[in-house]
């Protein structure tokens, strides 16, 4: 039955990441919860779903986000209806072909479900500089680089 949860609270934040990558604002706010909150990659907060479409629409309208490759660490499960997910990401800038190690960044995705649905409570999306400590970004970038 563990292995069961885990699989779907991977598949959400798949869902997430392929929603990012497709640059589809209404299918990754519609992953939110009521009360759901997205952290960004600069701090910005959008609380709800239509906060996080508002907050999200004009990104993927105006900007050529790069799509995320991301590498799942870790599921727990805190009860029967919460668990954090942890994974790391990176993006690959336009025109290259290998992880920007400027965009590495740590992915924590809490679920929540009610009823028999699992909707995200939080994303945060925390950039992943190990200030002074070059050979975690190396680390991190080549782990990254090995799922391409």
């Amino acid at each position: 039955m563990g292995n069961e949860k885990q699989t779907v609270i991977e598949a959400i934040y798949n869902q997430l990441i392929t929603s990012w990558n497709e640059r589809n604002a209404s299918e990754m706010a519609g992953l939110f919860n009521e009360f759901g909150e997205l952290i960004g990659f600069d701090g910005s907060l959008a609380k709800g779903s239509q906060e996080i479409f508002d907050h999200l629409n004009p990104i993927f309208r105006d900007h050529p986000t790069p799509p995320f490759v991301c590498k799942v660490k870790s599921v727990q499960f805190l009860a029967d209806n919460a668990a954090i997910l942890r994974a790391i990401a990176g993006m690959i800038s336009p025109g290259q072909q290998t992880i920007n190690p400027d965009l590495n960044t740590h992915h924590t995705l809490v679920t929540i479900k009610k009823g028999d649905t699992w909707k995200i409570a939080l994303f945060q999306n925390t950039p992943a500089q190990f200030h002074g400590r070059p050979e975690l970004v190396e680390r991190m970038t080549s782990e990254l680089n090995e799922l391409l």
